[in-house]
């Protein structure tokens, strides 16, 4: 008998975030399921060392490197621009990108960082590439949120946290915009053949929040013997990425493993999604170039 194809061979993958972590964790997955991976990351000194390794462990010559900063806007709308010139189709973009800052500071774009990595940049990347993703559906969209969506209340009209400012509350908002994000993206794909999940990938023992000063960086060093394995968090991104069973499920979000649970129950506010959407696309700019 002939030989099974890979899961996912002639597939074109996305992921964000690929130089550490889950997110070189699920890169390397996609890999070796048979997968052409484009990996979005800040560096391009790192991001090239990984995409070797991925190459020589897999032996899948087909690990594509894009370079973007998502504390850039400009750096977002390049990438997604060279990711549609490269390839033709797109089957899976994993948004898995994230960061957490210790004091308030603003992007290249005036805008908070936290916000902006976590929410808008991804927000403004998936939105570039949906006509490709509808032009190749069956498709799938994956946002990495977190379990501290759960966490504290949420003002519409202070995104940026300018009022007050607490490191794990600001990324808590953050994650819960992935989340409410998700839901609005879902509906808004309704009939497309376009899915777009979340999850929580489990407390990970990784490089995140080790480049943050003093007591937060001790914290995790601390907590890391409690942690998961990124091997272990990145099952899940994987699971929404590759499983056969999942080809019709959307609007879902998935906590630590193959199963779907329920977030918060400020995340189902549609209202809430509807003005997240709105106020996303406006700081973007989509919202003046559908206008045009």
């Amino acid at each position: 008998m002939p030989e099974k194809e890979p899961l996912m061979h002639g597939k074109v993958t996305v992921v964000t975030g690929t130089t550490s972590g889950i997110g070189e964790v699920t890169a390397r997955a996609l890999a070796q399921a048979g997968a052409t991976v484009v990996m979005v990351c800040r560096s391009a000194e790192k991001g090239a060392a990984v995409q070797a390794a991925i190459r020589e462990e897999t032996g899948n010559p087909n690990i594509e490197l894009v370079l973007a900063d998502f504390e850039s806007l400009a750096s977002v709308r390049q990438a997604a621009a060279e990711i549609e010139s490269r390839w033709p189709r797109l089957d899976v973009l994993v948004n898995n990108a994230g960061a957490i800052q210790t004091a308030r500071t603003t992007t290249k774009d005036g805008i908070e960082t936290t916000f902006q990595v976590n929410h808008l940049s991804p927000f403004l990347l998936t939105s570039l590439l949906l006509p490709r993703l509808r032009q190749s559906a069956p498709s799938r969209i994956v946002n990495v949120a977190s379990r501290a969506h759960l966490r504290g209340g949420f003002d519409i009209d202070d995104l940026e946290s300018k009022k007050s400012y607490q490191g794990f509350v600001v990324y808590s908002r953050s994650k819960l915009c992935n989340v409410l994000f998700t839901y609005e993206l879902a509906r808004r794909l309704e009939g497309t053949g376009v899915t777009a999940n979340c999850l929580h990938p489990g407390v990970i023992a990784s490089g995140f929040g080790h480049n943050r000063p003093g007591l937060f960086r001790l914290g995790v060093r601390l907590a890391a013997p409690f942690m998961w394995s990124p091997e272990k968090g990145a099952r899940t991104s994987i699971y929404l990425a590759t499983s056969p069973e999942l080809a019709n499920v959307t609007g879902k979000y998935f906590d630590d493993d193959t199963t779907e649970k329920r977030s918060s129950r400020l995340s189902y506010d549609r209202d809430l999604q509807s003005r997240l959407w709105e106020i996303s696309e406006h700081m973007t700019g989509l919202a003046s170039r559908a206008a045009e």
